[in-house]
């Protein structure tokens, strides 16, 4: 069960981080309250809260939801000081 979790965890930081930083890069690269410094952290709580209610089933635990929290802040971050993505 402790490598389920592991692999669950794994895949939100790295899902959370993938699927948010492409987001920001298509849709919310102008948008002025994604350039604030404090808006990865509050989206990343806001994620890691969300999840927190998943927590009841036995392979997801608090690391999987703080996982994801980190995971969408990073994108956020990432997705706000990058090039937009090639329209080919």
């Amino acid at each position: 069960m402790f490598i389920l979790g592991l692999a669950l965890a794994a895949t939100a930081l790295v899902g959370g981080f993938v699927i948010t930083r492409n987001f920001v890069r298509r849709r919310l690269r102008f948008v002025d309250v994604v350039q604030k410094p404090a808006a990865p952290l509050i989206a990343g709580t806001i994620a890691a809260v969300a999840l927190l209610p998943a927590t009841i089933l036995p392979a997801i635990g608090v690391g999987t939801a703080l996982a994801l929290g980190v995971g969408v802040a990073g994108g956020i971050a990432s997705g706000r000081n990058a090039p937009p993505p090639s329209s080919d």
